[in-house]
């Protein structure tokens, strides 16, 4: 009686899942993990291997031929010496590449820790990989057999692949339901505000439970006074935060109109700096900006945002990629036609401010660059994704010579893009107001993600565009290099402020860009700069 083998023992399902395996550490945008980077490479095997497998079976069915016992028993053991050489080279040249895109970006080199880690994540993932599926393959033989013609047209790509799809809506539906009990409530770090420039707070009409997590964060969070005036050395004034939660109305044009009424009853439309912010997919506004912001200019200041989604927000743009940029419009609408009202001479500086998706939400507000200067006095979006069309259509028509990942538009007139804190100022010809600003790294997953990775060389990896901090090691590979940069996006804010998803450390020169100095000296400045990197950076608090 034949003894079923449930380990990988198929040769062309292992070449070419070893080859999958090779491809997936190879070196991409940012270090990955140890565990992350095992299971990866465990998925990745396995998927080679079921594709082999078929490969193998295909040929072995249409090609008669047949070696030897003698020569299959050799052949398996020069084969099994070959993968062995060769899996301890890819095993060298793939710590070496992760070592490499680590120095690159400021971040220490692997240890022998991480080799176990890998291990731990790779070998388990790609066996329980091949185990679900020679278990489908069973279960289809099994309805074969006992059915017979009414499964006989089933094919066990069909069963794996309404199998793929059912654990596809389990984990979508487990990670709805994590992330809406997440913003069912407000966070348990912060209380509930007694200040009346705060939504939720004295003669508000919004309540502290109906905020959600993260605006609950936003409005109890953030410099207080005291705290302003020891960092600038001047007299202050209490920030203004306004923020309408997905459960504070049902639709965004309610959400809107109720945080207008918010901004009129603290009075910040007398404040000298009015954002309209549009948060990332979770609702999150980024503490490290905004709080620059207050700083910056003593307080005298008004934020204003409204939530959109609860997800994370890969998954809020892959379900409803039109629900931050209706959010942001609605709202912008709503405030512009107030503001619009008032004595030019006797009103706050509009501007709009975005991080990631709220960048995406931020720039469709508007038809093009001409209606955003036309309606604002100014902008700053952070990490802009790929897919934003003003982004793609203002770096298409960058200035020739100038590289894609810090592109110049018509010397920097209307629209400059900063990296470092003197990218700004690299620039000799006049800056016009309204001033609109993207940070943006050469290293961020997120500005970098596009659906032409699959089959085009992207320009930021061509000879003379790539970035000083992106791996020399690192080349395109078609879909590969569009799956690394998925998995990139993960561990965009692991990496220190410079690179990454990561712009604590020019968000302050974003705004002075902007808004203005603040009246500020240099001293005062690099005071709160040195505050802001301070702040301890959570990629799971982002999306």
């Amino acid at each position: 009686m034949r003894t079923r083998r449930w380990l990988p023992s198929d040769p062309g399902g292992i070449l070419v899942g070893f080859l999958l395996a090779a491809l997936s550490v190879t070196p991409s945008l940012l270090p990955r993990p140890a565990l992350l980077q095992g299971v990866v490479t465990g998925l990745s095997f396995a998927i080679g291997y079921a594709f082999g497998a078929l490969l193998l079976a295909l040929l072995t069915r249409y090609v008669t031929w047949r070696p030897s016992a003698r020569a299959r028993r050799s052949a398996r053991w020069g084969f099994a010496g070959v993968m062995l050489a060769a899996s301890v080279v890819v095993a060298v040249a793939a710590l070496g590449w992760q070592n490499e895109v680590r120095r690159f970006v400021e971040m220490p080199p692997a240890t022998g820790l991480d080799l176990t880690l890998f291990f731990v994540g790779a070998i388990p993932t790609a066996v329980l990989c091949i185990l679900v599926g020679r278990g489908m393959r069973a279960l289809y033989r099994m309805l074969r057999t006992r059915v017979g013609v009414s499964v006989a047209g089933i094919s066990t790509a069909v069963l794996v692949g309404i199998g793929v799809f059912l654990l596809g809506v389990v984990a979508m539906s487990a990670i709805d339901g994590v992330y809406q009990a997440r913003n069912a409530g407000p966070a348990d770090e912060v209380s509930e505000p007694s200040s009346s420039y705060r939504s939720a707070g004295v003669d508000s009409a919004l309540d502290w439970n109906d905020l959600g997590r993260h605006g609950s964060v936003f409005i109890g969070g953030g410099p207080t006074t005291a705290e302003i005036e020891a960092a600038t050395g001047a007299e202050a004034v209490n920030p203004i935060r306004v923020y309408a939660g997905l459960a504070s109305a049902d639709t965004s044009k309610e959400r809107a109109a109720l945080a207008v009424q918010e901004l009129e009853r603290t009075g910040a439309f007398d404040r000298s700096v009015l954002v309209v912010a549009t948060p990332t997919g979770s609702g999150w506004l980024e503490a490290q900006t905004v709080d620059s912001l207050e700083y910056l200019h003593g307080g005298d200041t008004a934020i204003v945002a409204a939530q959109y989604a609860y997800t994370p927000s890969w998954v809020s743009f892959v379900f409803d990629p039109d629900a931050p940029i209706e959010s942001a419009r609605t709202l912008f609408d709503a405030v512009y036609e107030h503001w619009a009202t008032l004595p030019s001479t006797d009103r706050p500086q509009l501007v709009v401010y975005g991080l990631s998706l709220g960048a995406h939400g931020g720039q469709g507000s508007f038809a093009d660059l001409a209606d955003l200067q036309q309606r604002t006095d100014g902008a700053l979006f952070v990490g802009s994704p790929n897919g934003s069309p003003m982004w793609r259509n203002l770096t298409a028509q960058r200035d020739a010579g100038s590289p894609i990942w810090r592109p110049v538009l018509d010397d920097g007139s209307a629209v400059r893009w900063m990296s470092t804190p003197a990218d700004f100022e690299a620039l000799p010809g006049q800056w016009n107001s309204p001033r609109v600003a993207y940070l943006q790294h050469a290293t961020d997953p997120v500005t970098w993600l596009g659906p032409e990775l699959i089959w085009a060389e992207p320009d930021w990896l061509k000879s003379g565009q790539r970035a000083a901090d992106v791996s020399p090691s690192m080349r395109w590979i078609p879909v590969v290099t569009g799956v690394q940069v998925v998995v990139d996006m993960l561990m965009g804010e692991s990496v220190p402020a410079r690179h990454g998803h990561n712009y604590g450390d020019v968000v302050l020169d974003g705004w002075r860009a902007v808004t203005g100095d603040g009246g500020l000296d240099a001293v005062a400045t690099d005071r709160i700069r040195t505050i802001i990197a301070g702040y301890a950076v959570s990629a799971s608090s982002t999306d």
